[in-house]
């Protein structure tokens, strides 16, 4: 075949088989990027309304000659609509007691960031019941413990949580509900027939029924949570239901039990 050319040839040269490979392909010098730091934005920012709804909690504390108040306000979006929500805003702590004045001004502030941020803020609960005082908690009303201030005003931001519907509670099965009945049941019957037993006399026949001896009496078998006297702290729930059954530890509580 012939190959008409037009040009002027100004040099040759001989191609060996061995020069015909593919040419190697070009690449393009990469830049190198400078590291950044990953921020997740997690909501957009909101501006504080002129008024806001909130709720004000009591914390009662040994640990606090006066009591502290802590005051939840929340924000409403999108007011007016089937998709209106309540979320926390901003967090305050008040009290007589100035002792504290620093860390309580100081976790008012982290949190309230928190909360105006945005997300999910639910984690808060979790990270201040974690806190525990060296010098040991306390029980509150109820009997449930707490192991440090912190913690109760974890359990204040957790309520006020509930009540926005923020958090919701694990229902409890009805076959656990049963279950636990049954465990309480079989544990106060064990423990009533020694005690009957051990009291066991002659009664008057003018003495026969219920009367407030034996009233004070059965009450005195509960401790403040309502469950048996004997009954220990649970790990899971912080309340005295804690029992000692068929050689394992279960709660009459939550239903929590060390044996699964």
């Amino acid at each position: 075949m012939a190959i008409k050319i037009d040009k002027k040839i100004k040099g040759y040269n001989v191609v060996k088989p061995e020069d015909k490979a593919a040419p190697a392909p070009v690449v393009a010098p990469v830049k190198e990027v400078a590291p950044v730091a990953e921020v997740i934005q997690m909501h957009e920012s909101l501006e504080r309304p002129e008024t806001l709804v909130g709720s004000t909690y009591k914390i009662k504390s040994p640990l606090f000659e006066h009591a502290l108040y802590v005051t939840v306000n929340d924000i409403v979006l999108n007011a007016g609509t089937q998709h209106e929500q309540r979320r926390p805003f901003e967090l305050f702590i008040n009290s007589k007691n100035m002792d504290h004045f620093q860390w309580i001004v100081a976790l008012t502030r982290i949190l309230s960031a928190v909360f105006r941020k945005g997300g999910d803020v639910t984690f808060i609960v979790e990270e201040l019941k974690a806190v525990f005082d060296p010098r040991g908690g306390y029980f509150k009303a109820g009997g449930v413990y707490m192991p440090s201030i912190v913690a109760e005003i974890g359990g204040v931001i957790e309520t006020h949580m509930k009540s926005i519907g923020l958090i919701h509670d694990p229902e409890m099965s009805e076959a656990t509900r049963k279950l636990i009945a049954e465990k309480r049941a079989a544990y106060e019957n064990a423990n009533a027939k020694p005690a009957a037993a051990a009291s066991a006399t002659p009664a008057p026949a003018a003495s026969v029924g219920a009367s407030p001896a034996g009233e004070s009496q059965a009450a005195s078998h509960t401790n403040a949570s309502g469950f048996p006297a004997g009954a220990t702290l649970c790990a899971k729930c912080n309340t005295q239901a804690l029992v000692l059954m068929d050689g394992c530890q279960t709660c009459l509580n939550c239903g929590y039990s060390k044996c699964g």
